[in-house]
């Protein structure tokens, strides 16, 4: 038998999917299985999409924040022009 015929990763997807699901039901019966509160689940949920947008971000380099950096600058800048305007217009 070869190394790579071995263990559950090697197991069609179907076949690994019966063993799983019978642990999780002997886990159930026995009264040892977790089960996830709904604050639990809400973190996992935040930890996964901080995760998820983290690993976005890191794909597309730093053209993303520079981006957002840029449209950040561009209105404070607007602004600061704005009420500069307007002081100039209140020395008048």
């Amino acid at each position: 038998m070869a190394k790579e015929d071995r263990g559950f990763a090697s197991m069609d997807r179907a076949k690994q999917r019966e063993i799983a699901s019978k642990g999780g039901k002997a886990a159930h019966q026995k009264g040892t299985a977790h089960e996830w509160t709904s604050e639990e689940a809400r973190e996992a949920g935040r930890k996964g999409g901080m995760a998820s947008h983290r690993r976005r971000s890191q794909l597309t380099g730093s053209e993303m924040s520079d981006s957002s950096d840029n449209a950040q600058n561009t209105a404070s800048s607007s602004e600061n022009m704005s009420r500069d305007d307007s002081s100039d217009e209140q020395i008048r």
